[in-house]
């Protein structure tokens, strides 16, 4: 299998498969990044952190940072290593998991999700602007992917005609 299409079905797979953990997994945040495809995580509870491997159909692929979700499962051999990564949760994973009642207790207030409840600030919009944002927002929601992570170390170059050389050249005649 190439490596695009390797990349093709781990995206797919991060995008569109939702997640429920098993008995022996359980959702951790990640708190930083280790080197070597190790991440230092936390439970619900707190506590001490742990580290936690990413397998390598995610390496060079999916970039986990701080503050990230991921479902991990213990591995046995296993002395600094606790845990291999799993699924790595997204807004709309995090969002199904609280409505299915699956999200850890410990996390709840951390991941503050803007639902439309009875309770909160309208700024000064009437209830059918707020259902027209709701409403555009479902629609964008389907082809945002604003919250995967974008490689900055890599500028965009534009290779193009500079119209501006032209001009310049005509100046000199």
């Amino acid at each position: 299998m190439s490596q695009a299409t390797k990349r093709k079905y781990v995206i797919r797979e991060l995008l569109e498969e939702f997640v429920v953990p098993t008995d022996n997994q359980q959702i951790v945040k990640v708190t930083r990044g280790c080197g070597n495809n190790l991440h230092e995580v936390v439970t619900d509870q707190g506590g001490a952190g742990f580290l936690v491997s990413m397998p390598t159909k995610f390496r060079k692929n999916v970039w986990i940072k701080r503050g990230d979700y991921v479902v991990v499962e213990p591995i046995e051999e296993g002395d600094k290593v606790k845990a291999e990564i799993t699924a790595i949760l997204r807004r709309d994973h995090i969002r199904h998991l609280k409505q299915n009642e699956l999200w850890p207790h410990g996390f709840a207030d951390e991941t503050a999700c803007p639902e439309k409840t009875d309770g909160r600030e309208t700024d000064g919009q009437t209830e059918e602007e707020e259902e027209e944002e709701d409403s555009d927002s479902e629609e964008d929601d389907e082809d945002d992917y604003s919250d995967l992570f974008v490689n900055t170390n890599h500028s965009n170059n534009y290779c193009g005609d500079d119209d501006d050389d032209d001009d310049d050249d005509d100046d000199d005649e």
